[in-house]
């Protein structure tokens, strides 16, 4: 059988090992990709809440001091 006789039962075009093929790297992608954007943003809530407390953002030198310890780290 040809390879274009192969390939004519997929509107995609893709057989169907190919097609697992593709589906598992593409599972496995995003799995990873929602894993880093998870921690992503749980970094990011540690470091500055999107919702304010009861009293507001009452430390509003948060980022002051983010960046004067960035700078000891750093130099």
């Amino acid at each position: 059988m040809s390879d274009v006789q192969l390939r004519t039962g997929s509107t995609s075009g893709l057989t169907d090992s190919e097609a697992r093929e593709f589906h598992s790297i593409f599972v496995t992608s995003f799995i990873i990709f929602v894993a880093v954007a998870v921690v992503a943003h749980i970094l990011v809530w540690f470091w500055r809440p999107w919702l304010p407390g009861p009293n507001g953002y009452v430390n509003s030198s948060m980022l002051m001091d983010g960046l004067s310890a960035a700078k000891s780290l750093l130099g």
